[in-house]
């Protein structure tokens, strides 16, 4: 059962809805439309809604409490709107003070209706708080969650573009590496070849490593995992890029391939793999 100062909350939040709309947009929209993330219109579409469920659940609810089941709608409403936001650009900030920017409208309303009953005043503002201050924290707790989601989907599209596999020759595939060789990288790159000799039925592969900066023991056990991978599905692998640091590192870890092919630069790994296939690249001045 609701209390008497949340009774007298949810009138002055009916009586004052048009009122309270209209100041917190003053206070939140400058922030909000700063640096043109979103629309006018959009913004106060948002407002309108929040402002819609917030009262909603206030005449329903019993409880100030925002983590009670009773505040699942505003909580997913505030949890979609965190996210879009955050796939926006804004910041935590901006989003939180989405829900804080309410407080200063809210409360002069507040201050009105409860003109000379001090104590009552104090109770319904400290109530107030602790909901608007529980749901602004929500959603910076959802939007940081939703950034994290981004980035990690950012990072997996960045893995997949920064190993392309190309198909040079009918039945010739290179795979470029540039950077760092970790295990996760390793994977994709795995992936994206085996997918690539399923889709193409190349029996040839040429892994460049010209622009991976250095080799280690962890590095070669990736490449010949790979290698290894390729091999069970019926294509063999060179390896180029092989530059004399390289040589040097490898030879001194220990890492045995000798079963595998290597050469000093793509061109003349692509002329091994042209061999193999039985073709070749004939210049025009000795064909004349």
């Amino acid at each position: 059962m609701k209390t008497p100062e949340q009774a007298r909350l949810v009138e002055v939040l009916g009586q004052h809805r048009d009122t309270l709309l209209t100041e917190w947009l003053r206070l939140h929209l400058p922030i909000a439309l700063r640096r043109g993330l979103a629309m006018e219109s959009e913004i106060r579409e948002q407002f309108a809604a929040f402002l819609n469920v917030f009262v909603d659940t206030l005449h329903k609810s019993d409880t100030l409490d925002a983590t009670r089941p009773e505040w699942e709608a505003v909580r997913a409403f505030l949890a979609e709107m965190s996210a879009h936001r955050a796939r926006q650009g804004y910041t935590p900030a901006e989003t939180a003070t989405f829900v804080f920017s309410l407080k200063e409208p809210l409360y002069a309303r507040l201050r009105e209706a409860f003109a000379g009953e001090p104590a009552a005043l104090a109770d319904v503002s400290w109530q107030t708080n602790q909901l608007l201050d529980g749901l602004g924290l929500y959603t910076t707790e959802v939007f940081q969650k939703s950034r994290e989601a981004i980035i990690a989907r950012q990072q997996e599209e960045l893995l997949e573009l920064s190993t392309p596999v190309v198909q040079l020759w009918d039945g010739i595939l290179a795979l470029p590496l540039i950077g760092t060789l970790d295990s996760s990288r390793t994977q994709v790159v795995m992936e994206s070849l085996l997918q690539k000799i399923v889709d193409t039925g190349a029996g040839l592969a040429i892994i460049d490593i010209t622009g991976v900066p250095t080799v280690d023991t962890l590095v070669a056990q990736h490449l010949l995992k790979t290698v290894a991978a390729a091999r069970l599905m019926g294509a063999d692998c060179i390896i180029s890029g092989i530059r004399p640091q390289i040589a040097q590192t490898i030879v001194h870890l220990g890492v045995d391939l000798t079963n595998v092919t290597t050469k000093a630069t793509l061109a003349d790994a692509f002329v091994i793999a042209l061999h193999r296939t039985g073709a070749s690249i004939v210049s025009p001045k000795t064909t004349a």
